[in-house]
């Protein structure tokens, strides 16, 4: 009797990966077809910021909900990006009189961010909660001060590539070809987007997310199973400064940077927001974008209410999540939408047994 062996490779799309496959896939299509249609110029500009503003979220959320790592430098680590890829523009123009394409400004910006995390997260190595918080907050601190002090480039000579003779106002990347339109461009960054995502959620179920999540639950034990918690340690903080770094570059060829665009202040904010949004699922960093960038101008632009009504709003919204959602708004919109679901599917069992 002969036994046949299934060589067969397993399916990657299980029963268990289609919504979230579904959900993916209808998320982009409004966001790259439906949304352009049905927005003006000013809420296209929003929107674009929505998505831009999604990794800077995504980074932290990763740090935060996979890893149990407090950082209040992200919103610095977002300048870097923006500063290093105008940086390597400049330089590569005035070597070559050409540009460098946009993706590989990108790319390199989040490399180059990267390696910027990793020097920031080497206290992580023996401090944690409040202390590291505290050590992150003072890098923020200093990249603020630094970028006050040289300025972002403008084409200058030198290593910081300033010339104060420039009028100062907007730094701004060139866009791609085929992206030279704001909606051309809100599309690109939402592709670009797309990728970054998949790339977390790639990290998240490979090895480094489950290392990540043995070293959440107790890094003792994480480390008695072998995991290597300074490697991983570093790989996320890492991780989380290119997204920072990426969303920098992105946010440089769209709108432009200044150097009071990036305050100290604004990365606890982007915690509390990361928090509220939900830390445990990679749709809550745009639950977080959302809050961060478009709650604001719905409250001032729809309804006319004053934004300084989110810092309060922000304040309760944090309250109720560590006291009774730990999961965030996005674990109550996931709940919505099963039940919706789950009675769409009901009443179509009745409809089809009449």
């Amino acid at each position: 009797m002969t036994t046949r062996v299934d060589t067969r490779l397993p399916s990657l799309v299980t029963a268990a990966t289609r919504p979230r496959i579904a959900t993916f896939a209808a998320t982009l299509i409004v966001a790259l077809l439906v949304a352009p249609m049905i927005l003006g110029a000013f809420w296209i500009k929003i929107m674009f910021e929505l998505a831009a503003y999604s990794l800077v979220t995504l980074g932290l959320g990763l740090l935060v909900g996979r890893v149990g790592i407090y950082s209040l430098c992200q919103i610095p680590l977002v300048a870097a990006g923006a500063w290093i890829s105008l940086r390597l523009h400049f330089l590569f123009e005035g070597l070559f009189d050409g540009s460098l394409p946009l993706p590989i400004l990108l790319v390199a910006a989040g490399l180059l961010t990267g390696v910027l995390g990793i020097v920031i997260g080497l206290p992580a190595l023996r401090l944690s909660g409040l202390y590291l918080a505290l050590v992150t907050l003072m890098a923020a601190g200093t990249i603020t001060l630094l970028l006050v002090s040289v300025k972002f480039p403008n084409g200058g000579g030198g290593f910081w590539g300033y010339d104060p003779r420039t009028p100062s106002g907007f730094n701004a990347l060139p866009r791609p070809g085929i992206a030279q339109s704001d909606v051309a461009y809100y599309r690109y960054t939402v592709v670009v987007v797309a990728i970054v995502f998949l790339i977390a959620a790639w990290h998240i179920k490979g090895k480094p997310g489950r290392a990540w999540a043995s070293m959440r639950q107790a890094e003792v034990t994480a480390v008695a199973a072998g995991v290597n918690t300074t490697l991983y340690k570093l790989w996320a903080f890492a991780l989380s400064a290119s997204i920072a770094g990426v969303a920098g570059g992105l946010i440089a060829a769209g709108t432009g940077v200044t150097t009071n665009q990036f305050p100290v202040e604004g990365s606890i904010l982007l915690l509390a927001v990361v928090l509220l949004g939900g830390v445990y699922n990679l749709w809550g960093a745009l639950v977080a974008a959302f809050l961060l960038r478009v709650l604001p101008q719905i409250l001032d632009k729809t309804l006319g209410l004053p934004i300084e009504l989110l810092t309060i709003l922000f304040g309760l919204g944090v309250l109720f999540t560590l006291m009774a959602q730990p999961k965030g708004v996005v674990e109550d919109l996931t709940n919505l939408g099963r039940s919706i679901a789950a009675r769409i599917g009901r009443t179509a069992d009745v409809g089809a047994q009449r």
